[in-house]
């Protein structure tokens, strides 16, 4: 059966995937000075995009690893709204499109709803 949570990850999954692929656009390995450039990049995001469907899975099964998987990516949302809202003030230029606004903020709404039901699951 699915849950609220499930839900809530998935849309999450899909701004965080979402802001990824504009991420890509950004060259954002030289905003955070990654190493390797696009093929660096999309090596990182092989693990990356492998740990968001895992999660998926398991918090669709209610496994205890699903919710701890589910922090996690909660987190990662906060991290990108956070880090990203720092280089825009900094003057950067990137993600400063309606969408990326956009899509940004939803991603720290959704990732504290998901925080906290993650963190419910835990807990009971």
């Amino acid at each position: 059966m699915f849950s609220i949570l499930f839900w809530v990850y998935l849309l999450n999954a899909v701004l965080i995937i979402n802001h990824e692929i504009e991420s890509a656009y950004w060259k954002e390995w030289e905003l955070f000075k990654l190493p390797g450039k696009i093929t660096g990049f999309l090596i990182i995001h092989f693990p990356v995009l492998a740990f968001i469907l895992l999660g998926s899975t398991l918090i669709y099964m209610q496994n205890t690893y699903g919710y701890i998987m589910s922090v996690l990516l909660a987190l990662g949302g906060l991290f990108a709204f956070s880090a990203h809202m720092y280089f825009i003030k900094k003057g950067r230029p990137e993600f400063k499109l309606p969408i990326s606004i956009i899509i940004l903020v939803i991603i720290l709404i959704i990732s504290w709803v998901q925080l906290a039901l993650s963190i419910y699951k835990l807990a009971v």
